[in-house]
């Protein structure tokens, strides 16, 4: 079992070089997106969902009925929150960025959010080979023996560059998102996780984006990711 996180400074396109590693290794890839697909699926019948392949199909189908049995051990243990009141709590839980997630909310508890978090990201771990982005996920599964976790900095300005290039908006305005998605990234893991986020020591390895293209960074992942115990 190959599993892997991978945490990024925003503008360090963490999505496609998981993607990239996760193809090398011949493993699932999980992030926010897919996380917040699959409980919105809930509701809907499995035969009716669209998927592009069967691998992805596959996943699909896992993710939600892991979700699903998520709900269903919640409801059993009393939960009474309204953010894990059925699919659609869970759509918005799943769905809140760093920064909103590390906000003061009324409606949830600090420790039903981290703990209902946790759960997920463990409950992907014990079922898949997997990649997941981000969440939490390197200091959930820190203890896992299979666990490899990486961490992807980079120049700012070259992080800024990234962030314009994909959104096709000004530098001005990728420099405001680069700063503000980066202080709700670092105010989420010092609250939940009581971390400094880009501490090398909670990591497997710190890989810089001014100095590795996606390739190189992905061939450097998967062959950790292999080593047993890495």
């Amino acid at each position: 079992m190959a599993i892997v996180t991978l945490s990024g400074q925003i503008g360090t396109n963490a999505r496609e070089v998981g993607r990239l590693a996760a193809e090398r290794l011949g493993i699932d890839y999980v992030d926010q997106e897919i996380l917040v697909e699959a409980a919105r699926d809930l509701g809907v019948p499995m035969e009716s969902i669209v998927t592009h392949d069967e691998r992805t199909e596959g996943l699909g189908e896992r993710l939600a009925h892991m979700l699903r049995h998520f709900l269903e051990r919640s409801a059993a243990a009393g939960a009474a929150d309204p953010m894990l009141g059925g699919a659609g709590g869970l759509d918005v839980m799943l769905s809140r960025s760093y920064a909103e997630a590390a906000a003061d909310d009324e409606e949830v508890s600090d420790d039903e959010y981290i703990q209902a978090l946790a759960n997920i990201v463990q409950d992907i771990a014990d079922h898949d080979n997997v990649l997941i982005i981000g969440r939490g996920s390197q200091v959930v599964l820190r203890d896992h023996p299979n666990a490899t976790h990486v961490l992807l900095v980079g120049p700012e300005e070259l992080r800024v560059a990234n962030i314009a290039q994909r959104d096709g908006i000004s530098a001005e305005e990728a420099e405001r998102i680069l700063q503000s998605q980066g202080k709700g990234r670092v105010s989420f893991h010092e609250k939940f996780f009581k971390i400094n986020v880009d501490e090398p020591s909670h990591y497997h390895l710190t890989l810089n984006v001014g100095r590795l293209t996606q390739d190189q960074m992905a061939s450097i992942i998967a062959s950790t990711a292999q080593i047993p115990n890495a």
